[in-house]
């Protein structure tokens, strides 16, 4: 007696014909080809129209079709989520650039990746002239000793370190004195420090 082969045997089935008959019979078609949609459908339609394969042929069609939209929703959901996450990455920048605390990113020997402008304006100079220097050569000779201090003690047991630095000002010679504080970097093998004082308030050596 014949078996009639079961429902999942003739999908297995009539999907190896389909591929066979898209792709041709050395499976080798073009990639074009392949993600030609309109042309699996053609291919399909051509088996529905059969007695023997048209209720598999429209099952698997309607499969195709649902998989489809399925991979519509996928793809607007993922661009959802890439606008989010762009408009997210911004704000985050924005905050990080025009917060009222100067803001550095500095690695493991103290030389300057990333600042925000406040950084740059309590330092006074242009933020692009400052990446690449070491911090040290931005403080006050007395200040370099505090600086080390702070970064060394920073931990993950300590995760945070304070310190007074002394900022080596542009005008007249003067200092500007700042609190500073500083963590590692969440992002890197360095850290983050962060500066608070007045951007328009300088010491004399004098005045020490």
């Amino acid at each position: 007696m014949t078996k009639i082969p079961d429902n999942q045997d003739r999908r297995k089935d009539l999907r190896t014909r389909a591929i066979a008959q898209f792709t041709g019979p050395d499976n080798q078609a073009p990639v074009h080809t392949r993600a030609d949609s309109s042309a699996a459908l053609a291919v399909l339609y051509n088996l529905a129209s059969a007695p023997t394969t048209a209720p598999d042929a429209l099952a698997l069609l309607h499969e195709l079709q649902v998989h489809q939209v399925e991979v519509d929703l996928q793809d607007e959901e993922l661009r959802r989520s890439r606008l989010e996450l762009e408009a997210s990455l911004q704000r985050q920048a924005q905050l990080f650039e025009c917060a009222p605390m100067g803001y550095l990113i500095v690695d493991a020997n103290s030389v300057v990746r990333e600042l925000n402008q406040m950084a740059a304006t309590l330092i006074g100079s242009a933020a692009d002239s400052l990446r690449g220097k070491s911090l040290e050569t931005l403080l006050a000779p007395e200040s370099v000793a505090g600086l080390r201090a702070m970064l060394g003690n920073v931990a993950p047991t300590a995760p945070l370190a304070f310190a007074e630095l002394l900022l080596a000002a542009t005008i007249a010679g003067g200092t500007r004195r700042t609190q500073a504080s500083a963590c590692l970097d969440p992002a890197g093998s360095g850290f983050l420090i962060c500066l608070a004082g007045d951007p328009a308030a300088t010491t004399s050596p004098a005045d020490g």
